[in-house]
């Protein structure tokens, strides 16, 4: 049997494989990575979509969740739990499914995207809706871990950053090169911490000849690390990077500081701009929060000629509230030639 394996096959020589002797994997990465003509054309500069959203579970989560799960079932593990906005309790639910192994989620109540809570809870996983936002429901998990025999898979877990990174892997792949620019959205700050570990990786070891700038984008209503305090109370339609308070801000700090790259935010408004945009014209259907990283390149530019990769994040069926709501509703016809004829003709 031959092809695709999952990314701890494909990319063994990566990660410290030492006591691991099966690989817990739904065949997540090797992700689209799509030229996008009409933005390129609108920016004057090459850009590529990253799609993450055809992931098993429709998110990134599943690079880390594939290696975090690996790693907890190797050592014993029989529970995880996360906090979450939604993508992680998904990919951490299907993971631990899949390896046989019974998981928690702790999410805010009533600011979670209603195709990730489904999600969550047709895997199996045990689904708490606490009343507070996802930076009390991280810190719970990591207390629950004091007192009850789980492992957290949240970003906080060194294995996810390990697995997140090998979206940088496939990005130099299929270019033969790193890009100018990496846009990305920033919520937690996990993963634009392991794209650019990724890209250092391979860079170090000769895979490719330059690094990124890296560009992380925060939604105006969750922007911390833009504004360069914790928010108490954050809010922005991108459900996926509504934090307040994100766990690797040091990190993020410290890779644009490295990559001489930036931390900006933009509006909700600027969102779903890029949100329709994108679907429209580029026929890519994304979560709002993955539109993020196309709204930061619609608001602040790029340099001409540059060679840029937005990653999107999750997959636009995450959250079809949003999208029925942007959208009017299709006309009830009668079941005839004459009526269809008077609407299309």
């Amino acid at each position: 049997m031959t092809g695709w394996r999952g990314l701890i096959a494909e990319y063994a020589q990566w990660f410290d494989l030492r006591g691991v002797s099966d690989f817990v994997t739904l065949q997540e990465g090797n992700t689209p990575l799509l030229y996008a003509e009409r933005l390129s054309e609108r920016l004057s500069a090459e850009v590529w979509l990253k799609y993450e959203g055809l992931n098993p579970s429709g998110s990134f989560k599943d690079r880390g969740m594939t290696v975090a799960i690996t790693k907890a079932k190797a050592l014993g593990a029989q529970t995880v739990i996360c906090g979450s906005t939604g993508n992680t309790s998904a990919a951490a639910a299907a993971y631990a499914a899949r390896a046989d192994m019974g998981c928690v989620v702790l999410v805010p109540d009533g600011k979670i995207a209603l195709g990730k809570l489904a999600q969550a809870i047709v895997y199996g996983a045990t689904v708490l809706q606490i009343r507070g936002n996802f930076d009390q429901a991280l810190n719970l998990a990591r207390e629950l871990t004091q007192h009850l025999p789980m492992t957290i898979v949240n970003s906080i877990n060194p294995d996810r950053i390990e697995g997140q990174k090998t979206g940088a892997f496939e990005i130099v792949d299929v270019l033969g090169r790193a890009p100018d620019i990496l846009s990305i959205p920033v919520g937690n700050a996990g993963n634009i911490t392991a794209y650019w570990r990724g890209f250092t990786e391979y860079h170090l070891a000769q895979r490719c000849a330059s690094l990124p700038k890296m560009w992380g984008f925060q939604a105006e209503g969750a922007a911390p690390i833009v504004l360069g305090r914790p928010i108490e109370n954050p809010e922005t339609i991108a459900t996926a990077i509504r934090i307040g308070n994100p766990a690797s801000w040091i990190s993020a700090l410290e890779v644009v500081h490295e990559s001489l790259g930036d931390i900006r935010a933009v509006s909700d408004d600027e969102i779903l701009d890029a949100y329709r945009f994108l679907a429209r014209y580029e026929s890519v259907f994304c979560e709002p929060a993955s539109a993020a990283s196309v709204a930061g390149l619609l608001k602040y530019g790029v340099p001409d000629g540059a060679t840029v990769v937005c990653v999107l994040t999750g997959n636009g069926l995450k959250d079809p509230d949003t999208a029925l709501q942007m959208s009017s509703a299709p006309h009830v016809v009668d079941a005839s030639l004459a009526a269809l004829l008077g609407e299309l003709g």
